[in-house]
Parts: structure tokens; sequence; C-alpha cells
């Protein structure tokens, strides 16, 4: 299946020996497009659903380190070739693939067993960039492998897609009038 738009998957490549295994999780010089300013890990139980989020301005660049990952997503895009189109792959890191997810890529994470994965951002945190909705709303499009998983207060009590959309393009109307960086055209 091809990637929406922007989204690039780097399969990492472990180098096992009899003492364990070494694997590169990230070179500048790969086709990424990932500038990270902060790395984090997260460890999630067995059924935690962590989304349905949008950035207009960070990007994220994500891993899983140990367990699975169920990864749903959308490409909310103005005019993007995908814009609309959905993606949902399996992540394991028994078979290490890294993600890059450019702003204006919704995106959901599902873990059905306890996991941690690793994220780095491409901006700081803002709270005006940090925009979600429900993660069953129909307009998503995604089927989820669960119908009760473990929310957070702040997705379990998030808005409609359309609400989440909304919020996307006042963010992107904000970011235009400042000055928009190199993505803003296919936001």
């Amino acid at each position: 299946m091809p990637a929406l738009d922007g989204v690039v998957f780097t399969k990492l490549e472990p180098h096992a020996d009899h003492r364990g295994a070494f694997t590169e999780l990230f070179r500048a010089s790969w086709p990424t497009d990932s500038t990270p300013v902060q790395w984090n890990v997260v460890s999630s139980d067995a059924n935690v659903l962590r989304g349905f989020h949008v950035h207009v301005e960070h990007g994220d660049y994500l891993t899983v380190i140990f367990g699975e990952l169920f990864l749903g997503l959308k490409d909310v895009r103005r005019n993007s070739p995908t814009e609309g189109c959905v993606d949902v792959r399996v992540i394991r890191a028994t078979d290490p693939v890294a993600v890059t997810i450019p702003p204006g890529v919704a995106h959901g994470f599902y873990f059905p067993t306890p996991s941690t994965h690793l994220y780095s951002v491409s901006h700081y945190w803002n709270p005006d960039d940090e925009l979600g909705c429900r993660w069953d709303d129909p307009d998503i499009g995604i089927a989820w492998p669960t119908t009760a998983p473990l929310l957070s207060e702040r997705d379990a009590n998030a808005g409609s897609f359309a609400q989440m959309i909304a919020a996307l393009d006042a963010g992107r109307g904000r970011r235009a009038r400042r000055g928009a960086s190199k993505l803003a055209p296919i936001l």
C-alpha cells in the first residue's frame, strides 16, 4: 500500500550478533524530512489508544521499540495529492520501521499489547498546535481493532472530526498571516 503523500516509512536494519542487536533509528542524511528538536519515550498498556490528533506546524518521527502499534493516518491537508485518503499500518518492534508524519496528516496510535514507542517532534510543544477529535468519529474512516480502548481524559472528551478540521483551518489561517514555512502550500 502506498503511503500518504509526505508520510515516510523508513525500514530500520537491526545488526545482530551473539550479544544482541544494534539498530540505527535516525540519520540526518535519511530522506525523512524530519529535523527533531525533542525526543520522547512513551509506554502504553494494552488496549490504549492515543489520538486522533493533527498538528498545524509540527511533524512527528516515531518508531516502536517494544510491542506493536496499529497506526491510523488520514491526510487532511488542503490540495495534497492524497487529501482525504486513509492509511493504516501495523508497526512491530520485531520488524522495525520509522514513520515520518508531516503536519496536516491526522493520526492515532492503538496499542493492542503493552508497548513503548520513541518519537521526536520538529517543533516544541504549543497548545495551539495540539488538535484532536474523537477516535471513533465515522468521518475519520478508520476501522480500529477495538471498540472500547483506554483513552486519556483529553481524548475521551474530544470533539468531532468536523470541529478538529475547523480548528485546523483556523490554525492554517494564523500560520499564513505570520508568514508560512515551506509546508504552507500543501496545508
